[in-house]
């Protein structure tokens, strides 16, 4: 073993500290009785140099704890040939040598967290995007790819997938407990490759989207913030309001907001506009009618049959113009993106 080269003065950089020095904060982070166990099987000369050294470090920093730390499970990994104690198991170890605090940062480390900021970059991208570049991936890879995405985003993947495979991407997903680390450096891999074409290519990105759920969000007067944006660019604003007053909205409307709508609406736009609507709206709107005319509407919708899809949207456009209009008359207070409600 080495001999340290300044006890009592680490260099700032955890990979420029001496194997005496590492081997001096690893045992001091073990504890009396787990050190002595590691101490029994050093020669003299390894017992006296690394003694030395701990009796002469002082502030040590939690950094470089973490740093030490992380290379000694790197270094054992490889030479070792062990695969890799679980999550759990190491958590108890550590938590038991370090306390919880350093345990939990050097677990984060090691199992992931530090790849979370990477995903982030990626929440930008179309789901599609994404769901292209992961198609190819095994399923489990895809799980684990999904399992890092905030819920949402992860939704949109996976309904971008092939439809044949998202029930197995879907129990992968449900199965994942620990994330071992080969996989999680094959993650990272995929990431990297994800970053990398993000860099060198241009990627279509739901801006426009984007734009409408922050208006939607904002406290207070949103449609001066509309105003100024119709000053800068009258053509997207008009994109950006068709993407704010989405047909989908009247799904989370109140029962009251929605009879005051159906007041303005003809029954014969209602069984245009429904036509292959998502069950949520459709039911919605549904159910604000008295149970006969609802029967009756039902009827009205079979027999109307098949209608042309620009016909459907034209007609849901102009259903969401009078809402827009009841909104900005004050006579409805419309929700516009999805919000916890309190009785």
């Amino acid at each position: 073993m080495e001999e340290a080269r300044n006890p009592g003065n680490l260099p700032l950089d955890p990979a420029a500290v001496s194997p005496v020095e590492q081997a001096a904060i690893l045992l001091l982070s073990m504890g009396e009785e787990p050190a002595a166990g590691v101490l029994r099987y050093l020669s003299r000369e390894e017992l006296l140099a690394v003694t030395q050294t701990m009796s002469s470090l002082s502030g040590i920093k939690v950094d470089m704890v973490k740093g030490t730390l992380q290379k000694f499970f790197d270094e054992y990994r490889e030479q070792s040939g062990v695969h890799g104690a679980s999550r759990a198991f190491l958590k108890r170890t550590l938590d038991m040598a370090l306390g919880s605090d350093i345990a939990d940062s050097v677990l984060d480390n090691i199992y992931g967290d530090a790849i979370r900021p990477k995903m982030a970059r990626l929440q930008w991208v179309s789901p599609q995007w994404l769901a292209d570049r992961i198609a190819a991936e095994h399923v489990r890879m895809q799980a684990v790819f999904l399992a890092f995405l905030p819920p949402a985003l992860a939704g949109q993947v996976l309904d971008a997938l092939p439809e044949e495979s998202r029930d197995s991407v879907l129990v992968n997903v449900a199965r994942l407990t620990d994330v071992d680390r080969d996989l999680l450096a094959e993650l990272e891999e995929l990431v990297n490759r994800c970053l990398d074409s993000l860099n060198t290519q241009s990627t279509a990105v739901e801006g426009m989207q984007q734009t409408a759920d922050i208006i939607n969000r904002l406290p207070g007067d949103r449609a001066r913030m509309v105003e100024l944006l119709r000053a800068h660019d009258p053509e997207i604003v008009g994109e950006i309001e068709a993407r704010m007053y989405d047909f989908f909205v009247l799904s989370r409307q109140t029962e009251a907001v929605l009879m005051r709508i159906a007041e303005e609406i003809e029954l014969e736009q209602w069984a245009i506009a429904l036509k292959g609507a998502e069950p949520a709206v459709r039911e919605a709107i549904i159910q604000t009618m008295p149970r006969r005319q609802a029967q009756s509407f039902e009827d009205m919708m079979r027999r109307s049959g098949p209608v042309p899809k620009s016909r459907v949207e034209e007609t849901r456009r102009d259903i969401m113009t009078q809402v827009k209009a009841l909104a900005d008359a004050g006579e409805i207070d419309l929700q516009l993106f999805p919000e916890e409600v309190l009785e």
